[in-house]
């Protein structure tokens, strides 16, 4: 694995009731300006996103918005990052989000974060990439993804290795190391049913 320089957070635009969502996201900004890892996320000011931006600029590091013209004003787009890529649509967003990035990691978030978790995860089971993603299951959050995903492959919909996509986590400061312990893609995730 080489090593990383980028990494994208998908996450929500609101908090959450739980405190623990919020003390992750800075400490994962705060870790990755530590780093020097650019973070590269969906550009609004507000919620889980703005938590995580905030942390990586106030310790000095580089952040990298992208968001689409629509939901600039929507989801008050953040004018203080580094740089703000606004695009036309949802799809060049991720599209571009996923070049600058050399890995991803997701925080809790809604509707939004799961399109973006399954499609990154999705793309690797294809293998359109081999880059690390990183679940932080924070106070619990992801234990249902997590339980549907294994459901996939009890049901027989999936194989066993699909859950080598992903690795989940429970803190920040599990993120970094988990990242780069991840191992390739096996090729029977993708064959195993064709």
């Amino acid at each position: 694995m080489t090593k990383i320089s980028s990494l994208c957070v998908f996450c929500g635009s609101k908090n959450g009731t739980d405190p623990a969502h919020k003390a992750q996201a800075r400490r994962l900004g705060a870790l990755m300006a530590e780093g020097g890892i650019t973070l590269v996320y969906g550009g609004g000011r507000i919620g889980l996103m703005g938590v995580v931006a905030d942390a990586v600029l106030a310790g000095g590091g580089q952040v990298i918005g992208v968001i689409p013209e629509f939901l600039k004003d929507m989801e008050v787009g953040n004018d203080s990052v580094s740089e703000q890529i606004v695009t036309d649509s949802m799809h060049e967003r991720k599209t571009r989000m996923f070049e600058l990035s050399d890995g991803f990691v997701v925080l809790p978030g809604g509707l939004g974060t799961l399109d973006e978790t399954l499609e990154i995860i999705t793309w690797k089971q294809l293998r359109l990439h081999s880059k690390p993603i990183v679940v932080l299951n924070s106070g619990g959050y992801w234990s249902a993804f997590q339980d549907l995903i294994r459901r996939t492959i009890d049901g027989d919909f999936a194989h066993p290795a699909v859950e080598d996509l992903f690795t989940l986590v429970g803190t920040a400061d599990d993120v970094l190391p988990a990242l780069a312990a991840q191992p390739e893609p096996q090729e029977v995730v993708l064959t195993s049913h064709l």
